[in-house]
């Protein structure tokens, strides 16, 4: 009974002992888990580049349409019957190359009518002037009276004017002969003919016989935002951007298939009214059109070069980023290794970079890999990449 005894009231010293070691075990180890909960985070390894202020040659993409550089619809300018075609539809054509042949028969007979009147008129005239002359002899010596010579030369002067309207109704006359070969009014290719042979035409009908359409050169009309179009003006005025004419530009085309147009163009003018639809502008371009690659109606996009400028600053792509509210952002490494967020404003994309005018300077440093694992405040572990590679 007295060993039972002792058991029991050890127990309680036991169990209390064993509690104080396990309370001293946690009590030492505390200090481990707070030093390591508190260490600071390693740098994050992340690629950089070096901004540079370069000189480089801004340009635009415009959607556009081509047109012909001249279209002539042609229309008879005398009633007929046509007689024959005298050209192979969509064939080229020179300037004054006859394409129609209108019955001339009564144009003809109006002609030598003409001249048989004008004949009969310069008869006349010969007996007026005999008349005349005869009686100025006469009044000198008092032979005849002055209202018989007065008229006398009355006639000679109608006689006289009823040869120049003659001769006039002739010159008219062998104009409306001379319209019964249509002809083409400039050089260029033929479209389809509205007309055969055998039909009646009439002189200024509202349809044309044929279309003859000028493809070399060629024109090019692009579609410009008005507020693009004033961003370059204040560019060129305040010297940001160079150009050496400054109503002129050179532009290049992209075709429908992508393959690239081989023939520079150049800007001519540009509209100066604002379609109110749109917001925008027509430009102009005349591009050589040697191989009549370009055809009326294509759609194409141009580069237009706007100019040169030397105040750029080009952001690789893959280092731009886009913040909660769609505007470009991006991370810069300052001098003690620090991430900071940049908002940009970025103008166009010039090949794989932004041109920026706002938000970053020459010489700092923008991250192109591991934006993902960085923010701002972060600190890094930069390491440099040369600007082309970057590119």
């Amino acid at each position: 009974m007295a060993i039972r005894t002792r058991m029991r009231n050890g127990q309680p010293r036991l169990l209390a002992l064993a509690l104080a070691l396990v309370a001293a075990a946690g009590c030492d180890d505390s200090p481990i888990r707070a030093a390591a909960n508190t260490a600071p985070p390693a740098p994050v390894a992340v690629t950089v580049v070096t901004l540079e202020r370069r000189e480089i040659p801004v340009t635009s993409v415009l959607p556009g349409r081509t047109a012909p550089f001249r279209a002539a619809e042609v229309r008879p300018q005398v009633g007929g019957v046509l007689r024959e075609r005298l050209f192979t539809e969509g064939e080229a054509v020179m300037a004054g190359q006859p394409l129609f042949q209108i019955d001339p028969a009564p144009f003809e007979a109006s002609v030598r009518r003409a001249e048989a009147a004008l004949t009969r008129i310069e008869a006349a005239e010969r007996v007026a002037l005999s008349t005349a002359a005869r009686l100025r002899a006469l009044a000198r010596v008092q032979a005849v009276s002055e209202q018989n010579l007065e008229n006398a030369e009355a006639t000679l002067r109608q006689v006289q004017a009823d040869i120049i309207s003659t001769r006039a109704a002739l010159e008219t006359a062998r104009i409306d002969l001379g319209y019964t070969r249509v002809a083409s009014p400039i050089a260029g290719r033929t479209g389809r003919a509205t007309v055969t042979p055998g039909a009646l035409v009439t002189a200024n009908q509202a349809t044309a016989l044929v279309t003859v359409t000028q493809l070399d050169p060629i024109l090019v009309d692009l579609t410009q935002p008005s507020a693009v179009l004033l961003q370059q003006r204040r560019d060129v005025e305040s010297g940001a951007l160079r150009r050496p004419l400054a109503d002129r530009a050179v532009a290049r085309l992209v075709l429908e298939d992508g393959s690239e147009y081989p023939h520079a163009g150049e800007v001519q003018f540009s509209e100066v009214i604002v379609d109110q639809g749109t917001g925008s502008v027509t430009l102009r371009a005349v591009f050589p059109n040697p191989d009549q690659l370009l055809l009326p109606g294509m759609f194409v996009r141009a580069r237009v070069e706007e100019g040169v400028t030397d105040r750029a600053i080009l952001v690789p792509q893959r280092a731009v980023l886009r913040t909660p509210r769609g505007e470009p952002m991006t991370f810069v490494v300052n001098a003690e290794g620090v991430v900071e967020q940049r908002v940009l404003r970025a103008s166009r994309t010039v090949g794989n970079d932004w041109l920026v005018t706002e938000g970053v300077a020459a010489g700092e440093r923008v991250v192109i890999e591991g934006v993902q694992r960085i923010r701002a405040g972060a600190r890094v572990q930069a390491r440099e990449r040369p600007t082309a590679a970057a590119s």
